[in-house]
């Protein structure tokens, strides 16, 4: 994930616009804005979107926060998922998470659709469960719920069940440490990897930028300025 600069040119429409200058900077030095250019968070976030992260009020951490964090080597900032906390125990087993010796619950919700074509301006492509799939056909993927043992749910997608990131040996997250992930599970490098295999491994909480609030809008063309590819179901979507 990259930070996006397009904060001034909207901070400035704002500001304009409504006459309010010191609420716009004010809500700048709260919110910071960030863009998604990969999949590993679909479908909580697609290629595409734009969101913001308050940086700048910050809250307990619980399983299932979805937060920016600067990686633990290179310093870049990721987005995921947390699954584990300081002192839990976690394992994959067969694409299930295994929390503290309790596996997650996955509930079947059928399968989650897109057209296979380049997405955003790195023109990724997505992966899917029915491959081979063909320029402008359907790529499926399964959509389950995952939920936490205190009832906390959110979304995920599954490709395999037997990929190499779906059973993996049973690790303690150090204190200060977090576990995370991306929902979407056979397409994210994370916490399940260390980053000398390309991974993330555990991220201290200090890394941690804050929380992922609401995707502001999402832009499903190649380009920002791209305005007839908009989603306009996603404006101002709180992101669970």
């Amino acid at each position: 994930m990259r930070r996006v600069f397009y904060w001034f040119f909207l901070g400035l429409g704002v500001a304009v616009v409504l006459g309010l200058p010191a609420l716009a900077l004010a809500l700048r030095l709260i919110w910071a804005p960030f863009y998604i250019p990969a999949g590993s968070m679909k479908p909580t976030l697609l290629v595409g979107d734009y969101f913001f992260v308050n940086e700048r009020l910050p809250r307990p951490l619980a399983r299932g926060d979805v937060v920016v964090f600067r990686h633990p080597v290179n310093g870049a900032d990721y987005v995921k998922r947390v699954i584990a906390l300081g002192g839990d125990t976690i394992a994959m087993q067969g694409g299930v998470p295994v929390l503290n010796g309790v596996a997650l619950v996955q509930e079947p919700l059928g399968e989650f659709e897109e057209i296979m074509a380049p997405q955003g301006p790195q023109s990724v492509l997505p992966r899917c469960a029915n491959d081979p799939v063909g320029q402008g056909k359907t790529c499926r993927k399964s959509l389950l719920r995952e939920v936490f043992p205190e009832g906390r749910s959110h979304l995920v997608l599954n490709i395999s069940d037997a990929g190499p990131l779906d059973t993996t040996p049973e690790a303690t997250v150090p204190e200060g440490h977090v576990f995370v992930m991306g929902d979407n599970r056979d397409n994210s490098a994370d916490s399940r990897l260390p980053p000398q295999a390309g991974g993330i491994g555990m991220v201290p909480v200090s890394n941690i930028r804050g929380h992922a609030d609401r995707v502001l809008f999402s832009a499903a063309g190649s380009w920002l300025y791209d305005f007839g590819n908009w989603r306009s179901d996603r404006y101002g979507m709180q992101i669970e």
